[in-house]
């Protein structure tokens, strides 16, 4: 199965959580560094000034070197924290006092200054000073090396509370840079979210070209969709020429077979060729109806992506679709009456459609009903809406219910020895559905069918 790709805002988001977070663990390192530096440099100094102030105690005589050790230079030291301390005092390589068995630097050159180091002593982690003196004994210069050790408990402890400050810090750090890039998010994205809004708010007929302002790097992106635009509307241009020329060349030869073939049977005096020639009427007839709801379905579909609308006279179309329909219900001795079509009764939408949807109800009626029976056309408005309302004494719905019968290229059980397509009835419901009515089929009392067309008024 394959998976959704990531949304961009998320995508967005988790780089930059992933950046925040790369951030917050550099800046606790450092500031944990730091901190064991400082605390470090801290001890360090302590150490070396105890150290510097027991080596200046130092004096030498005639018969060995002497020390009165400073106490307040551990006092210094304990003030700090609850470290413990130890000190060694060495002369030629001999322990004057202190602990003999205080590490001291194994690799260190005599030195003044103090040297500092760090190790292990009696299982601690020990910070040690390491200063070395020249002192005279009988005249001779003798190497004393004095070393301060003290525990790291209290470094450590402040390094530790400074590295909590840290991630403290960074934490919040964090959840700040969370929200900030959620934020960030929505604003990088936010020309996106605008573009599509101000393409999405157009009609299904508006295929102009997309003027937005977008940032640079939507460009190419409104570029490919103003080409994709110019395309489809190429196209659709086409088809709508298509589907006319092809009304046209089938329309236009299947009337002029009609037109002869009435011609012939009104100069034909024997029964058999009069009968031949009804026949070819009745065929070219059905044909010609076929190709029209084909075509008719076609155009429906076009244009309910590019509806024509505008003012619609209802009372003076169903006037013109009777009379045009007239001569065909004579031909099968049937009655057009219309009522209801005196006012003028106007609703919005387009006029090739409502024709369209008219013109099949009325050759349905036309088609299945038997001769010298009525085809009742009426108009009304009420409640705000139009009411067009078909009715014949033809064969009824077949024991089929409205939906079965408005699905394409469906038809009742009762009606397989006459010729038709099953799109009649589609169209009409497709284009009430695209005019915002309705469309109501049920049977009539006393057999028949009545269509009904229901259409906001204007």
């Amino acid at each position: 199965m394959k998976q959704a790709p990531m949304s961009l805002r998320r995508r967005l988001v988790l780089q930059l959580l992933g950046i925040a977070a790369v951030l917050a663990i550099l800046l606790y390192l450092t500031v944990r560094t730091v901190a064991n530096s400082a605390a470090e440099a801290t001890q360090d100094g302590v150490l070396g000034a105890a150290t510097m102030a027991i080596a200046e105690r130092l004096q030498g005589g005639d018969t060995g070197v002497s020390l009165d050790l400073p106490y307040e230079a551990f006092s210094i030291l304990g003030s700090i924290s609850d470290d413990r301390i130890f000190y060694r005092v060495d002369a030629n390589g001999e322990t004057l006092t202190g602990y003999a068995d205080l590490p001291l630097p194994r690799h260190a050159a005599p030195s003044v200054e103090p040297v500092f180091f760090s190790d292990f002593y009696r299982e601690f982690a020990v910070r040690i000073a390491v200063t070395n003196r020249a002192v005279l004994v009988n005249r001779q210069p003798i190497l004393v090396t004095v070393a301060v050790a003290q525990t790291r408990q209290g470094q450590e402890a402040i390094a530790q509370r400074t590295a909590n400050l840290a991630a403290a810090i960074g934490l919040a750090a964090f959840a700040l840079a969370a929200l900030l890039s959620m934020l960030t998010a929505g604003s990088v994205l936010g020309p996106i979210n605008r573009l599509a809004d101000a393409v999405g708010r157009r009609g299904p007929h508006d295929l102009r070209a997309v003027d937005h302002p977008s940032p640079e790097e939507l460009r190419p992106l409104v570029t490919s969709l103003n080409g994709f635009i110019a395309r489809l509307r190429g196209a659709l241009s086409r088809t709508e020429t298509f589907i006319a020329e092809a009304a046209h060349h089938i329309r236009t030869p299947l009337a002029t077979v009609r037109a002869r073939a009435e011609i012939a049977l009104r100069q034909s005096e024997a029964d058999e060729t009069r009968e031949t020639m009804r026949a070819v009427i009745r065929a070219v007839e059905e044909s010609s109806r076929s190709a029209s709801q084909l075509l008719d379905h076609a155009t429906v579909v076009y244009r309910s992506d590019r509806l024509a609308d505008g003012p619609v006279d209802l009372s003076k179309l169903l006037q013109g679709l009777a009379r045009s329909h007239g001569p065909t219900a004579e031909l099968r001795d049937l009655t057009i009456s219309v009522s209801g079509a005196d006012c003028p009764v106007t609703v919005q939408g387009d006029r090739l459609l409502l024709e369209s949807a008219l013109r099949n109800l009325i050759d349905n009626a036309i088609k299945y009903s038997p001769p010298e029976t009525e085809i009742a056309l009426s108009l009304a408005a009420r409640d705000g809406k139009a009411v067009i309302a078909v009715r014949d004494r033809g064969r009824g719905l077949g024991g089929r219910s409205q939906p079965e019968l408005a699905r394409r290229f469906v038809r009742g059980a009762n009606v397989d020895d006459v010729v038709g397509s099953g799109l009649g009835l589609t169209i009409v419901e497709e284009v009430a559905e695209i005019h915002g009515g309705s469309f109501l089929l049920t049977e009539r009392k006393g057999g028949g069918t009545c269509a009904e067309l229901v259409l906001p008024l204007r």
